[in-house]
């Protein structure tokens, strides 16, 4: 087995979904412009088992899974979703190594990165059969913990090998703030969903992230991002909408660097905005955010990497080309020249 990659800072990569519903153009689109850290595109436009907790269903082991007019629920047994979901799966992958081998980058030794929801996110959002939240239920999140984190290494492995690259996993967990401060709603207006405290949340967080054998960022694009929280983690990177943090968030972010994590900043805008921008109109926010930590600009090329606010599923096919070459852009400026960037 290869060495595990390695996150590095002063790289441009997305976060995962991609407007439109061809999988072959959006695999060409994201290995094409984001040369660094590709990824395996989600392309929620196809509808029920494309979306990000159909996709991370399809990765469960042995929990079969159907849907409700509420969303994502575990069944008794395998129904059409999950075969739909499995099967859209499998032909991204199969888009995703079409590409790879038509950019010449088979074997190559390059990374890639793939990406699900998070087990906090997952236990939020999928119920169980009588319709509660599987977060309502300690042995349910737990099964659900250890089918996801092998689904995950068996699919990670299968990258690996498909592609002969190296792979970096992403968890999305955008339900964690709710998660921790107890904001979910239930069944009715009696069933509520508990808080679930920090150190158990880490617990079940962390299972997954050990049991992985590449590297792993965590994303959260909940306001705030919980970043107090990711920084105790055993994730590699932690990832974030740079918009969503407050003067009250700016020490968590000055832990995360201080515990040794790498930082994805999300600072590219996920629609296209009114006004033009340039590469420095995004760039400026993570170098201000540096200094008024104290770090010096080097970390910006050796600790920071950019991404998009979010997924560009909601963007159209020509703001999403734009985002992702404006997060190339600023990532290149971070690596080249970032003593020397200057802002009006």
């Amino acid at each position: 087995m290869s060495e595990p990659a390695r996150i590095r800072g002063a790289i441009a990569t997305g976060v995962g979904s991609w407007p439109g519903t061809d999988p072959r153009e959006a695999a060409a689109t994201i290995v094409g412009e984001l040369g660094d850290l590709p990824h395996v595109v989600e392309l929620p436009d196809r509808g029920v088992g494309a979306d990000l907790i159909g996709r991370a269903c399809a990765l469960l082991v042995d929990l079969p899974f159907d849907t409700t007019t509420r969303g994502y629920r575990f069944a008794p047994r395998p129904g059409a979703v999950a075969r739909r979901a499995r099967d859209l799966l499998r032909t991204d992958l199969d888009a995703l190594e079409e590409a790879w081998e038509t950019a010449g980058l088979s074997g190559a030794g390059r990374v890639i990165k793939v990406q699900a929801a998070g087990p906090l996110t997952l236990a939020a959002q999928v119920e169980l059969p009588g319709g509660h939240r599987v977060l309502t239920d300690p042995g349910a999140v737990r099964d659900l913990s250890e089918s996801l984190a092998e689904g995950l290494a068996q699919h990670v492995d299968e990258v690996r090998t498909r592609l002969g690259a190296q792979v970096v996993l992403q968890l999305d967990e955008p339900s964690l703030t709710a998660v921790l401060d107890g904001s979910l709603g239930g069944v009715s207006v009696l069933n509520t969903v508990r808080a679930v405290p920090g150190p158990e949340a880490l617990a079940i967080l962390d299972a997954v992230i050990t049991g992985q054998s590449a590297p792993v960022l965590v994303h959260s694009c909940a306001e705030p991002p919980a970043l107090a929280f990711l920084q105790r983690s055993a994730a590699a990177a932690v990832g974030f909408d740079l918009a969503t943090i407050g003067t009250g968030e700016l020490d968590g972010i000055g832990e995360t660097l201080e515990a040794g994590k790498q930082l994805v900043l999300g600072v590219v805008p996920t629609a296209a905005p009114t006004t033009s921008i340039t590469w420095r109109d995004c760039a400026e926010p993570g170098a201000r955010l540096v200094d008024r930590l104290g770090f010096g600009r080097k970390t910006l090329a050796d600790r920071v990497s950019v991404s998009p606010t979010c997924g560009l599923a909601g963007a159209s096919l020509a703001w999403g080309r734009t985002a992702l070459r404006l997060c190339t852009e600023v990532a290149r400026a971070y690596a080249e020249e970032p003593e020397e960037l200057s802002f009006s």
